[in-house]
């Protein structure tokens, strides 16, 4: 089992006890790019998928819940074609 695929399972699992920055990361390493800040939404951008995603940071350092859209999801199912 590869990292990304560890990740991806973390995520998964458990989406309400992710850091904030192994979030970020795992996006970095999946082609997305941070577009803007406004406040503290945090939204990226992906050459191929068209739909931003929106990152929030609690106090603490943890990512504040998110749904996973579908084009997250599919990321985590399929690891190939979707890289930039």
């Amino acid at each position: 089992m590869t990292k990304i695929d560890k990740k991806n399972q973390k995520i998964r699992r458990n989406q309400n006890n992710i850091k904030f920055q192994d979030f970020v990361t795992w996006l970095e390493d999946n082609g997305f790019s941070l577009d803007r800040i406004n406040g503290s939404h945090h939204i990226f951008i992906h050459p191929v998928i068209e739909t931003p995603i929106n990152a929030q940071k609690r106090k603490m350092g943890q990512l504040k819940h998110i749904k996973l859209s579908k084009p997250l999801i599919s990321l985590m199912e399929n690891n190939h074609g979707i890289y930039s």
